[in-house]
């Protein structure tokens, strides 16, 4: 799960607006969001934050979600690869231990020979992908989090925390594959020397402890609809970013993130059946819970990443600034993403729904011109704006310049 525009939208492992781009300041349209969003933990903060409680969750929606256990077990556990056969973080690395019958000596000068051939590859590779990178890995880093968010989903969480029901063993299938994408790029980054690791490891530390914010977290329908759209965003942005880094010469990032790229797609399309499922058995339901989503605006999982140096602008601001800049997320990946999910779950054919259903449907069907309207007027401004600079700890404040 990593970062950007959902509909303010990451988790994904990508917090997102409609809202008109400041053209002063050059900001995305896509990754604007409110400032009381990005309050950052403290103790007295902890002590004094009022307890905001979630909007309770009907219970036809829980039954229904628990109704789905055979379907779940028959179409979205099969998604999940067999642990024998998943890739893990050490094919893409330089190995440190010995083969058999190879010396110490011998094993040291082939990881050294394989580091130097490691950091050659990613040393063409321009600070603001190296940023979309690391703002990418700090997100999945933070899978702790999401785990615990959709634990809180009712109906579809893991109770016992090992769980024989198809939902609960979904969920940790999904964490356990999640959880190599943040390992294999820390490592990476870590070994590239082009980092300062300190300050990444600091920006994880932080986020984990802001956490991060869903409009009604305890609900199976927003956590189906905000799964598929964060999955695929997440698609989107590895595959950029491994492109971009191959363009670059780094064919080995390239490969490690079309293998990501790869295990987003698979989880995307979990979450998309299970929405396009609910949306068979519920479609008044889904499609309320639709553009609740929509309207409420889905905050990205790394929203409330800081690096203990925010300023005027929040970290997540300035880094959705670089990735919106360097095209490894965009306005438009956005629209495509609200069209491909209208779509797919035929939300324009639906019928048989309420008052408030049909009012809901219209709505959702309407945005993607709505949103293209915009982006294309922010764009126009941005053409007009002057280019500006942007500092990260993460590179050891070198300057990124945002085109």
């Amino acid at each position: 799960m990593a970062t950007l525009w959902l509909a303010r939208g990451a988790s994904a492992k990508l917090c997102f607006s409609s809202s008109k781009m400041d053209a002063s300041s050059r900001r995305s349209p896509i990754f604007s969001h409110p400032r009381s969003l990005t309050r950052r933990w403290t103790a007295a903060a902890a002590t004094a934050a009022p307890n905001m409680e979630c909007p309770s969750v009907p219970r036809e929606q829980v039954e229904v979600i628990r109704s789905l256990n055979g379907w779940v077990a028959e179409n979205m556990l099969p998604l999940l690869a067999p642990v024998e056969s998943s890739w893990q973080p050490h094919d893409f690395l330089p190995c440190s231990a010995p083969a058999p019958g190879e010396s110490e000596a011998e094993a040291l000068a082939a990881f050294t020979e394989a580091v130097a051939e490691l950091r050659a590859g990613i040393a063409g590779v321009p600070d603001e992908i190296l940023v979309c990178l690391v703002g990418n890995m700090v997100t999945e880093e933070a899978l702790p989090t999401y785990q615990t968010m959709g634990n809180r989903s009712e109906g579809g969480s893991d109770e016992t925390g090992a769980s024989s029901l198809p939902w609960a063993q979904w969920l940790r299938g999904w964490t356990a594959e999640e959880n190599r994408h943040g390992d294999l790029l820390n490592r990476y980054l870590y070994l590239s020397g082009r980092v300062d690791m300190r300050q990444v490891e600091t920006t994880i530390h932080h986020l984990l402890r802001n956490g991060m914010e869903m409009l009604v977290p305890n609900s199976p329908y927003h956590n189906m609809i905000y799964g598929a759209f964060q999955e695929r965003a997440t698609f989107v942005s590895h595959g950029h970013t491994g492109r971009l880094a191959g363009q670059h010469g780094d064919q080995a990032l390239a490969k490690i993130c079309g293998a990501i790229a790869a295990d987003e797609r698979r989880h995307e399309a979990g979450y998309t059946r299970a929405s396009a499922k609910l949306f068979q058995v519920d479609p008044d339901g889904m499609v309320r819970a639709l553009a609740y989503v929509m309207r409420g605006k889905v905050t990205m999982p790394g929203l409330l990443m800081s690096d203990g140096r925010d300023g005027d602008e929040t970290l997540f601001e300035r880094f959705s600034a670089v990735a919106e800049s360097v095209r490894v997320y965009t306005a438009r990946d956005y629209i495509d993403l609200v069209e491909h999910f209208v779509r797919r779950w035929r939300v324009a054919d639906l019928d048989g729904l309420s008052g408030e259903g049909r009012q809901a449907q219209e709505y959702v069907c309407g945005l993607p011109p709505k949103i293209r309207r915009m982006a294309e007027l922010a764009h126009r401004r941005a053409a007009r704006s002057e280019s500006r600079t942007l500092r990260f700890s993460w590179i050891f404040d070198r300057p990124v310049m945002l085109l």
